[in-house]
């Protein structure tokens, strides 16, 4: 069992007591799905604590899709290489701790707690004046700067919250930063077309900075291009300057040879399975030998291959159980299913798989329903306990269009929607061919983990 596939250390009562009332000043704030476009309330509260963001050098990852994978293949590079990491990502599954890392661990309680009481007062000055509070994902950056700052790290591996320009992140200065595909998301924030998002996500290609480009569409290439050559930001781009050069599937994972812009890495194996994690795996390694060696730099070829075999992430193609196989993932648009469609069918071969799909309101549900269609026998219909969640009648009904009625069930609860596809599964008879797959939002993955773990 992996780490990340491990119960979190339980905290003390009075730690557990001091999470929640955490958690609960975070949730009181503005909701993470909404940005402000300014950078101002971080910036004062970091000024007043002495700049802890400007304590650790830093890869900084933008992108639609892929961000946390890569973010965590990245870590995991870096520690191979005996660096210490502090790691920020988004959204979490079951705890917020899995969103602040040390050496790819999460955070002990004790430190995020005290990280707390180390920036709560000046959050508290920088409100004072009776402007705008800050937002959630604003005080979760803040938390993971001091956290960083005091343990210290040696270099920070963070993900971008949501865009780029005006996400709490960008705050920072790096000297990589990576940008992963970008496709249609978060259209109500970021704007309805490519090339708009394009320039959201653009934003955190600074002067000087070795910037990680993934394959993009043409005209979000035109955009992060001219971006860089705006700043004078050194370019690496898959497909001409580092890239896939080959995967072949493997028990657990896949073996890849990767061209880095130092060299060639071989049999590297990746225990996550599909072409976008093989391509992810590639910016990674680019990334980081930009960060060790400079835009030429090759790396060690053991390290690489013990940083990449070392790299767990929850909920991204994860079986969490067997017999019938139950396999949770995150995607949560169109883009997204896709990829992790040709991954199943690549990876897997189930003859009869259903689904338990829930979609938050601000997602293109029809999209997602429809990259699902042809690798489902049935779908199950559900919500999480979100408030953004689409009521699961409205979405059996759009479901019911897409797949036919006969293939749609609809069900309120969580546990009883795993229950049923579960049970729909094991019609066939066939245990060994058959599996389910909890997918459409990480809210539902996230709640779906936590029951499964609690009932194993």
């Amino acid at each position: 069992m992996t780490p990340d596939a491990q119960t979190p250390d339980q905290p003390s009562d009075e730690e557990a007591q001091g999470l929640l009332a955490l958690e609960v000043e975070l949730i009181r704030r503005a909701p993470e799905s909404q940005i402000e476009p300014t950078l101002d309330r971080v910036r004062a509260v970091l000024d007043l604590m002495g700049s802890p963001e400007r304590s650790f050098p830093a890869i900084h990852v933008a992108g639609t899709n892929g961000k946390s994978s890569t973010t965590a293949m990245i870590d995991s590079l870096l520690t191979a290489y005996g660096l210490r990491t502090g790691r920020f990502t988004s959204p979490h599954l079951e705890t917020i701790r899995e969103r602040i890392r040390l050496d790819g661990e999460l955070i002990d309680s004790g430190r995020l707690l005290a990280a707390w009481e180390d920036l709560a007062p000046y959050i508290a000055i920088v409100e004072a004046d009776g402007g705008r509070a800050l937002t959630f994902f604003e005080v979760l950056t803040l938390l993971a700067f001091v956290a960083f700052a005091d343990a210290p790290v040696s270099v920070g591996v963070i993900e971008v919250g949501l865009g780029g320009v005006w996400d709490s992140t960008n705050v920072i200065t790096p000297p990589v930063g990576v940008v992963l595909p970008i496709g249609m998301d978060h259209m109500d924030w970021l704007g309805d077309d490519l090339a708009t998002i394009a320039g959201q996500k653009a934003g955190i290609i600074k002067p000087g900075m070795v910037a990680v480009i993934a394959e993009q569409d043409p005209v979000v290439s035109d955009v992060l291009l001219e971006r860089a050559a705006e700043v004078g930001a050194v370019v690496l781009r898959e497909g001409v300057d580092f890239g896939l050069v080959d995967r072949q599937v493997a028990v657990g994972g896949q073996l890849l040879t990767l061209r880095g812009v130092g060299g060639t890495y071989e049999d590297v194996f990746l225990p996550l399975h599909g072409e976008h994690q093989a391509r992810n795996a590639a910016c990674a390694l680019a990334a980081v030998e930009a960060f060790l060696g400079g835009a030429s730099g090759a790396l060690d070829g053991d390290a690489v291959g013990e940083g990449f075999a070392a790299v767990a992430v929850p909920g991204r193609l994860e079986v969490i159980r067997r017999t019938p196989a139950v396999i949770l993932d995150v995607a949560h648009n169109r883009q997204g299913m896709e990829a992790l469609v040709e991954a199943v069918f690549g990876a897997f071969t189930f003859t009869r798989l259903v689904g338990v799909v829930g979609v938050l309101s601000d997602k293109d549900a029809e999209g997602i329903l429809s990259a699902l269609e042809p690798l489902l026998a049935e779908v199950v219909i559900t919500r999480s306990n979100s408030p953004r969640a689409i009521d699961p009648d409205d979405l059996g009904e759009l479901a019911a269009d897409i797949f036919g009625e006969d293939r749609v069930i609809v069900e309120h609860s969580l546990p009883d929607a795993l229950e049923r596809a579960v049970t729909a599964a094991e019609d066939s008879g066939d245990l060994a061919g058959v599996g389910v797959l909890v997918t459409g939002s990480v809210t539902v993955v996230g709640q779906a983990r936590a029951l499964l773990r609690s009932r194993r």
